[in-house]
């Protein structure tokens, strides 16, 4: 592959790793450092790259081990933030059950099996459509649409089961 075929490579597919990626991390200049991490260890791997799946999926591929690299590496450095608390005017009831919502929704989420976690990651977050979730995935768009949907059933069953 060519240095012109890298650089057609990166216009075509920069844009669907950057959003996989800001699905994963919620973070902006994360998915962007990321994603150049991501193009950069493609050039240097690109012989391994033998046609079997689409060039986005093999990019995303890349990426996701990327992102749980960085997941690891966070794990072990354990960083502690100082924030700010700013309040907010909503009432300490009001925040409290939002938030023990929220946290129902995650952890309701994060219970999920594999697939479907990522899927939800994707559509929820990413903003990603059924389509190109199938195409990251390697599955097809009526697979992402069921999956998604089935996804939502189990979560509304958990959430239903934690009140």
């Amino acid at each position: 592959m060519s240095l012109k075929d890298i650089e057609h490579a990166y216009v075509q597919h920069a844009r669907e790793v950057y959003r996989y990626l800001l699905s994963l991390s919620h973070d902006e200049d994360l998915a962007e450092e990321l994603t150049q991490e991501t193009f950069f260890r493609a050039m240097r791997t690109i012989s391994s790259y033998d046609g079997s799946c689409k060039l986005s999926v093999w990019l995303c591929q890349i990426a996701k081990h990327l992102w749980y690299q960085w997941m690891e590496k966070r794990a072990r450095w354990k960083q502690t933030e100082l924030t700010e608390e700013i309040p907010g005017r909503e009432s300490p009831e009001k925040a409290t059950l939002l938030y023990m919502e929220k946290t129902a929704l995650y952890e309701a989420i994060h219970a999920l099996p594999e697939p479907m976690r990522e899927l939800v990651h994707l559509r929820l977050t990413g903003e990603f459509t059924f389509a190109e979730i199938g195409r990251i995935l390697g599955k097809s768009e009526n697979w992402a649409r069921t999956t998604f949907y089935r996804a939502k059933q189990k979560i509304m069953e958990e959430m239903e089961g934690s009140k």
